[in-house]
């Protein structure tokens, strides 16, 4: 009898065991920031209560994200999510040829060590016979010669023996550190995180289900990148479309379906709600700051970015800032701008930038590009000190800099129906819905769980474009070829870094920013070498001469150009005159030729139509008057 209740007991507790329940991973969405992972799994129900676990799954999944479909006439009765540690030892072909190789080399490091060995014994038996001959036996010269022949060269021999025999031990010991390197890579005998979800399910009746299991992952996403591809300067160019897809969740995605969203699960997708704004005073010494709209900037953390350079600038009037602190946020790693404002630093393991300056407002930026300047706001709560130390000009500004404007609910129109669906060149499915786009790539791709990248082609356009050669010699002697795109919208782009290729051969990288709201693109094709630039400074302007308690100083500068292409080009040259915000530094004698003159900017503009080995040359001059004994930035 007591046998038989043990039996009961034990077949009544089975039932709550929970089984563990394999799944697969069928589908991936991944996002700018994040993916969406979406499982199935064949269970069977019991009539009652059922406990499935879903085991090796991401230890980095939003457990408020985890929906479970299929479900028929049951019933979800818990949902947990809980992080499983395992010792799990990856021994795979790779690792157990890598051992196979460390046992190999140590044979033969021994080995050298047993040649070296013998090599020193033989050195030894070598030198402590040097005696010849003895009391009654005398050793002939020529007998002398002989052994000392002998002598010199074994030991020669052994030496050099023994320095082969440790020069191939220093490269086997080379190879065993690189191997142990690689092992380290593979995490052999590493302890890793896993996750479970733990799904108790009840049902009046046994069934069988397919269920459908979804979920977000951090550690995962996609960044775009461009190659753009321009024959000749009559033609359109070429743009391909690419993404780099990335992720380090902890499960390889093996055969699975993918869809790139534009889209980005992390953004707060809540409308402000604008309140009144109460004015008082408040203390000088206080640590008030004053509310700063979020921006929009779409840019997202591109992980291939390795050097990150630029030029950090007011924006205002596009003063650089000297002195300007960049800092990888979460790290004790940054750099200093220099007199221009430019700087260059290494990343480490952050993943966003933070530029600083006195009196600015603090910028934060995902690092998205190996070129990234920065134009920092004005801080109003230090206005004040602002203007006295270093007399800004408050400008008005633009709109990429505005507040958003807000609108009542009953303000809005109802949506104009757009088509849902179009198709890339490739196959690949373009959904554009009201705030995001998605790419459903045609073929299947495995994607393993190491934070490499993969390259995806996701669509490729032919795209009219008006070409423009552009100088500033007073910065820049090069001469950089420009197209300008319309109507760009239509072409999905984000903005992300592009690989431009001119006439065959690689010019370099450019930025794509379609946030601008300008009409037209305008994208940097690179540097063309057949077109000649030269600014030089005017030998008649050379000269100072003081009236007063002033001090004039005069310059002129002569731009000449060549074209030395076999075609006809338009060329806009650009230079500057400067201008002054101190009442006691005056401009004077300003001559700007056939230039279009800015006055307020101080800009000078020419455009010219430059036939195959034409030259034209410009000047333009101006004088400068300050008070002696000071400096000004000429």
């Amino acid at each position: 009898m007591k046998n038989v209740l043990k039996l009961l007991y034990f077949l009544l507790s089975i039932q709550w065991i929970s089984a563990q329940t394999e799944s697969k991973i069928t589908n991936v969405t991944v996002y700018l920031d994040g993916a969406e992972i979406n499982r199935t799994a064949r269970v069977s129900l019991k009539s009652g209560t059922s406990e499935f676990t879903f085991n090796a799954l991401s230890p980095h999944i939003e457990e408020s994200s985890i929906q479970i479909s299929g479900l028929k006439k049951a019933s979800i009765l818990s949902i947990n999510y809980g992080i499983n540690y395992l010792s799990k030892q990856k021994q795979n072909d790779s690792i157990t040829a890598l051992k196979d190789e460390l046992k190999v080399l140590k044979g033969k490091i021994q080995n050298q060590y047993d040649s070296i060995s013998g090599y020193n014994e033989e050195v030894s038996l070598i030198q402590s016979n040097k005696k010849l001959g003895n009391a009654t036996k005398v050793v002939s010269l020529e007998q002398l010669k002989t052994f000392a022949t002998y002598y010199r060269e074994r030991i020669t021999e052994l030496k050099m023996a023994i320095h082969k025999s440790n020069r191939m031990i220093e490269s086997y010991e080379k190879k065993q550190v690189n191997i142990k390197q690689q092992l380290v890579e593979f995490n052999v005998d590493e302890k890793v995180q896993t996750g479970e979800i733990t799904l108790k399910l009840n049902s009046d009746k046994p069934i069988g289900l397919d269920l459908k299991i979804s979920y977000n992952i951090e550690n995962a996403g996609w960044f775009p990148i461009y190659d753009l591809k321009a024959d000749k300067i009559n033609e359109p160019i070429n743009l391909e479309y690419k993404a780099h897809v990335y992720q380090n969740s902890g499960c390889d995605w093996n055969g699975v379906n993918l869809v790139l969203s534009t889209g980005d699960p992390n953004t707060n997708n809540e409308k402000p709600i604008v309140n009144p704004k109460y004015l008082n005073f408040v203390s000088a010494y206080s640590n008030y700051q004053s509310q700063r709209a979020t921006r929009n900037y779409n840019y997202k953390y591109n992980p291939l970015v390795k050097t990150v350079t630029g030029v950090v600038t007011t924006s205002s009037d596009g003063l650089p800032l000297p002195g300007a602190n960049i800092i990888e946020k979460g790290t004790s790693n940054g750099v200093q701008t220099d007199f221009d404002g430019r700087y260059t630093l290494k990343t480490s393991t952050g993943n966003t930038l933070i530029f600083s300056y006195v009196g600015m407002k603090t910028e934060e930026l995902p690092i998205h590009s190996s070129t990234m300047n920065v134009a920092l706001d004005e801080n109003n709560t230090l206005e004040e000190v602002v203007v006295v130390a270093y007399g800004i000009k408050k400008e008005k500004l633009n709109g990429t800099n505005a507040v958003q404007q807000m609108i009542d609910e009953d303000d809005f129109e109802e949506q104009p129906y757009v088509e849902p669906i179009n198709y890339t060149f490739n196959g690949n499915i373009i959904e554009t819905g009201i705030t995001n786009t998605n790419f459903k790539i045609d073929k299947t791709y495995s994607i393993p769980s190491d934070g490499d990248v993969t390259v995806i082609e996701v669509d490729r356009f032919s795209v009219p474009a008006n070409y423009e050669y552009f100088t500033a010699p007073v910065l820049n002697e090069n001469v950089f070829l420009t197209a300008k795109i319309g109507n760009w919208e239509q072409y999905n782009l984000l903005p992300a870094e592009a690989n431009v290729y001119f006439e065959g051969s690689y010019s370099g990288k450019t930025n794509i920013n379609p946030g601008a709201t300008t009409d037209s693109l305008t994208i940097s094709l690179g540097v063309d070498p057949n077109i000649i630039v030269k600014r030089t400074q005017r030998n008649d302007f050379k000269k100072t001469t003081f009236i007063g308690n002033n001090k004039v100083v005069y310059k002129g500068f002569e731009v000449e150009l060549r074209n030395n292409k076999q075609s006809k080009i338009q060329l806009t040259l650009m230079d500057r005159v400067p201008i002054t915000q101190n009442k006691s530094i005056k401009l004077d004698d300003i001559e700007t030729g056939t230039s279009e003159y800015d006055k307020e900017k101080g800009i000078l503009k020419w455009v010219f139509n430059l036939e195959p080995g034409e030259t034209d040359k410009v000047e333009h001059s101006y004088s400068v008057k300050y008070p002696k004994g000071k400096r000004v930035n000429l």
